[in-house]
């Protein structure tokens, strides 16, 4: 089809036409995800096979407690949104988020489905958090403190530990270098469907407010404000 395309039209409409495929196919990549994220929300939650599946798939790189590895910049998930991890493995998996080490797992047949999901996301959000994450340097706490609760609180509350709903991520007991690398990638455009505003937010940081900001977020511990709801199926989730 594109080659047939290629032998008809002149360079600058080729270029509009390629364009618009490329966005109209960037458009079905993302509903497709909203229909399986969707999927998965309305699943009952099996916290103890999602315990399994982690321990089997996810746990070589995570951790056995899900606590990441602060020198691979592998984030600890051990207490993470429950909406949010569901929402971040349909990304994956729908190749709404650039990772190749994550790709590589999720590509197997056993990650495919919105109901390993959701078991996964039950058992991490109930895990233990960490009770230590790596932390920075420690010279711009309260220039961190400032930005986020001026510019990223409103989202990710003053606590930090994210929307009522669950879909935006909780930041706290997070490692600092993982932070760092998350805000450098939004700013890049590595997250597909992140909005224009907010990849364009990030990319007015300097280096050292992204490193105050991180810095403070990785030295909250505890699961902050307590917004855990019973499910249908009877498993309480954050």
């Amino acid at each position: 089809m594109i080659a047939s395309i290629r032998t008809r039209l002149p360079g600058a409409l080729l270029a509009a036409v390629l364009c618009a495929a490329g966005i109209q196919a960037a458009l079905a990549s993302e509903e497709s995800v909203d229909q399986a994220t969707h999927a998965a929300m309305s699943m009952d939650a099996h916290p103890k096979r999602g315990a399994s599946i982690f321990a089997n798939n996810c746990a070589g790189c995570h951790g056995p407690q899900a606590h990441g590895d602060a020198t691979r910049n592998i984030p600890a998930l051990a207490g993470q949104r429950f909406a949010y991890l569901v929402r971040q493995l349909a990304n994956f998996s729908g190749g709404e988020r650039d990772s190749s080490a994550m790709h590589k797992v999720v590509s197997s047949k056993a990650l495919q489905k919105p109901q390993v999901w959701v078991d996964i996301a039950a058992y991490l959000n109930n895990a233990p958090l960490i009770s230590a994450a790596q932390n920075g340097a420690g010279d711009h706490l309260s220039l961190g403190e400032g930005i986020f609760h001026e510019q990223c609180a409103s989202c990710h509350a003053l606590d930090a530990r994210g929307d009522d709903d669950g879909f935006v991520p909780s930041l706290r007991s997070q490692h600092y270098a993982y932070l760092v690398a998350q805000i450098h990638g939004l700013a890049a455009g590595r997250r597909h469907n992140v909005d224009e505003n907010l990849m364009r937010f990030f990319r007015s940081f300097e280096d050292s407010d992204i490193a105050a900001v991180a810095d403070y977020l990785s030295r909250l511990q505890g699961p902050g404000k307590d917004r855990k709801k019973m499910r249908g199926d009877g498993t309480v989730v954050d």
